[in-house]
């Protein structure tokens, strides 16, 4: 399990997130509607192809900006050590 830790994004930074994920989120209520509609699979199947590329996107966004400003700005080698093993313990779990 990760450890709890407090990191401050920008205000810039926290929108950014925060934009693409309710992108994510509209694509999944649209998904759930889609299935309410019983509309085709195929249709359906983009609209999780868009929302799974929006969350690799989003993850990808978020890896960049913890190597850049997390583990570049730790306050010391051994934290910079611990903020190095903690992403590579998530991102095993992320390749899966």
């Amino acid at each position: 399990m990760v450890s709890k830790q407090i990191h401050l994004h920008s205000r810039e930074e926290k929108q950014a997130f925060k934009v693409r994920i309710r992108k994510i989120s509209g694509q999944l209520r649209a998904i759930e509607s889609m299935l309410d509609e019983d509309r085709d699979c195929p249709e359906i199947l983009n609209q999780v192809v868009s929302a799974r590329k929006g969350l690799k996107s989003f993850a990808e966004k978020l890896i960049n900006e913890h190597l850049h400003h997390c583990i570049d700005g730790a306050h010391g080698q051994a934290d910079g050590k611990k903020k190095l093993k903690d992403l590579l313990d998530v991102l095993e779990r992320y390749v899966e």
